[in-house]
């Protein structure tokens, strides 16, 4: 079970009191207090404690004869290989974001195992079953335009301004203007061997908050706040040294320097809601909006000692101050990750967007999910069903048959072997010339890549690095494109194979062997469909069926290689000719990339 968020907490409930044997769960998140409403797995006292672990210890009460793993992790972990996934009848995604629901869904094609696919949006929710060559794959079938973007893991690894501005919005603004998590009695704190270290350092974040909130109205307000979020909190991320062996760590800020340089940035440059802030205007608006909301904070809490109440300050998309503080947090965190920064227009249309979770819909989508693992684990696939819930007074659910594969799926729709080599041994050359041209008989017209391009007839620079040089290790997928388009000598249309897909598995050779293990003989690849033709009407620039990848020509950091770099946020692989072109500059710097769920909404989980 991948996610143990609103989905999760429902659906592991599901399959341990259904009496599942034995359940493996990936989460790499941690609980939150905002998780409370509809995590039921969780309590006051898991605050800050990773989800998988937690729920497991929960769940494990309710049927002690399960056998229940956690693992605290990114499923897009090394860890988590073809082999791993292998190891399972069946697997469940409960997911919230694109990225992750995609990852899943490609590597249980590759390991050929069923997939329960589901997702939550408000009161909307979708169950679908996935099984290679039998059913669609969650990438048949193309994803609507973006309206809006989905919320992925916001507080450790941002990685799109979203994630800042829902930090911003759901995390920051609200432990200072909100109900802070760290302020319940009920607040586990107690110790063992598996979090003693991570407890420390959670009681002593405990205590800068609860000492940031005390300040309130002080000259030293906006710089504990700063310091904290932007300078402490950052270097403890980039402790993690594991966090960042694949990406670029995160840059802490120094609150006196950005001081010094905003001096002469007056704070009415907030009304510039359609300019992209620099840092120190970032900054400014940041202490400025700080001060406002300041004061209506203690104006509030003067007037609330009268009835003793507790009172707050909530996030409003149209309340200047609010917006204001939401805009420049998220930039700045943006600014320290590395990431594009937004104007206050485009973050306030995005932070209004930001729809719950409801706990009820997960409930039944997690049921859903149980009754059909069932009809894929009794062999009924043609009884399964894709299962849609809305929100409607004439019907709550609508079913329809799972549909077959759809032939021109860059995912689904491919060939797949095993590619045994000598990974310190083995060259591109090897690759392309023995393995592929003279063992499976491609012709000159192909391209290869992992997530960047490494070869394709007017890119050759690379045929002799060594695979291990180009980034190719084991678990990593090669595919590999046939551009072989045209007519034979009889006049017959010649069509293209399918890509192929290469799963690496490095394995020792003899020296005097070929480093790379010859494919199977009688291994065939079959052609793409032809192309149905297009409408008469269709429009010049309309929406092609597959999802182009950006690319950016970028050295190895020691100048050797020459690699083009692929976008990481889309599944298909087309190759276009802009990509071929050496030498010529930088794709679009200005192309932005979105994460988008079924719906175009964000949900928070």
């Amino acid at each position: 079970m991948v996610g143990a968020g609103g989905i999760g907490c429902e659906l592991l409930k599901n399959l341990v009191l259904t009496g599942f044997g034995e359940i493996h769960i990936v989460d790499l998140d941690t609980i939150d207090l905002s998780n409370l409403n509809r995590q039921f797995l969780f309590g006051m006292q898991h605050i800050k404690k990773p989800k998988a672990m937690v729920a497991k210890e929960t769940a494990a009460k309710f049927n002690p004869n399960v056998k229940l793993h956690a693992h605290h992790a990114n499923i897009k972990d090394t860890e988590f290989n073809i082999q791993w996934y292998k190891g399972f009848d069946l697997v469940f995604n409960a997911l919230d974001n694109l990225d992750a629901r995609r990852h899943v869904n490609k590597m249980c094609l590759a390991a050929d195992v069923p997939l329960v696919e589901s997702g939550t949006t408000g009161f909307n929710g979708q169950v679908q079953v996935i099984r290679k060559g039998v059913t669609e794959c969650y990438d048949c079938t193309p994803k609507p335009v973006p309206k809006s973007f989905p919320v992925c893991t916001i507080r450790s690894t941002p990685s799109q301004p979203i994630h800042c501005i829902v930090w911003a919005k759901s995390y920051l603004f609200t432990e200072i203007f909100g109900t802070s998590e760290d302020d319940s009695p009920e607040l586990d704190h107690s110790e063992d061997s598996d979090n003693a270290q991570e407890i420390e350092a959670l009681r002593r974040e405990a205590k800068e908050l609860k000492k940031i909130r005390e300040l309130m109205g002080s000259e030293n307000f906006a710089r504990s706040i700063f310091e904290k979020v932007y300078a402490r909190d950052i270097s403890r991320l980039r402790g993690m040294e594991d966090m960042w062996k694949s990406r670029k760590p995160p840059e802490a800020l120094d609150y006196d320097k950005v001081l010094e340089a905003s001096k002469n940035v007056q704070s009415q440059i907030s009304s510039a809601d359609q300019k992209i802030w620099n840092l120190e205007e970032n900054f400014t608006v940041f202490v400025d909006s700080l001060e406002r909301l300041s004061k209506r904070a203690q104006e509030l809490h003067a007037e609330a000692k009268e009835d003793g109440s507790t009172p707050i300050l909530s996030f409003d998309k149209d309340d200047v101050d609010t917006l204001d503080f939401v805009a420049a947090a998220a930039n700045l965190r943006s600014y320290v990750f590395g990431i594009d920064l937004k104007s206050k227009f485009d973050i306030k249309q995005m932070a209004g967007n930001i729809i719950p979770a409801i706990a009820t819909t997960n409930a039944i989508i997690a049921g859903v999910c149980v009754l059909q693992s069932f009809k894929v684990l009794r062999g009924e696939l043609e009884s399964a069903r894709m299962v849609f819930l809305s929100r409607s007074s004439e019907r709550v659910f609508s079913t329809e048959k799972l549909s077959r594969p759809n032939p021109s799926c860059e995912v689904c729709g491919v060939a797949r072997l095993t590619l045994e080599a000598d990974l310190s041994r083995a060259t591109l050359s090897d690759l392309v010339e023995s393995y592929l041209k003279e063992g499976l008989g491609y012709q000159e017209e192909i391209s290869v890549l992992t997530d960047q391009l490494l070869y394709d007839p007017d890119f050759d620079d690379n045929l002799e690095m060594r695979l291990v040089d180009l980034g190719i290790k084991e678990g990593v997928f090669v595919t590999v494109i046939d551009e072989n388009e045209g007519m034979d000598e009889e006049g017959a249309q010649v069509l293209p194979r399918v890509n192929l897909v290469l799963e690496v598995v490095d394995k020792q050779i003899p020296e005097d062997q070929l480093p790379i293990i010859p494919p199977p003989s009688n291994f065939s690849i079959p052609n793409k469909p032809k192309k149905a033709p297009a409408p008469a009407d269709a429009e010049a620039n309309g929406s092609s069926a597959g999802t182009k990848r950006a690319h950016d020509e970028t050295p190895d950091t020691n100048g050797v290689v020459k690699k083009r770099k692929l976008d990481d946020a889309t599944a298909e692989l087309t190759i276009t000719d802009d990509m071929r072109t050496k030498g010529k500059g930088k794709a679009k710097a200005n192309m932005e990339v979105v994460e988008l769920d079924d719906s175009g909404v964000i949900e928070i989980d």
